[in-house]
């Protein structure tokens, strides 16, 4: 992986204390709207994660690529940023 690894982590680990915290507020049958916040904030890190790991495919994946020459190389790294797009848009 080529993203910043310390941001990316920060930001799972992040997500994984909201996630923590949503399972306990399942477990106490707290009120939907309170958890369906939290589910948001959770799902907002892991966003901003997924963003910063393709932010270096794209920085340096694709960039290595074009360096290359390599055409085929090059097609593959941008497909496999649009199917990641793709799958991001569903």
């Amino acid at each position: 992986m080529m993203a910043d690894h310390k941001k990316v982590a920060r930001l799972v680990s992040n997500a994984r204390g909201q996630l923590d915290a949503v399972l306990r507020m399942i477990e106490e049958d707290r009120y939907c709207i309170d958890v369906s916040t939290q589910l948001l904030a959770a799902q907002s890190l892991i966003k901003k994660a997924n963003r910063e790991v393709l932010k270096g495919h794209t920085e340096h994946c694709i960039r290595d690529a074009m360096h290359s020459g390599d055409d085929a190389e090059i097609e593959q790294k941008i497909g496999e940023l649009l199917e990641c797009l793709d799958k991001m848009s569903r």
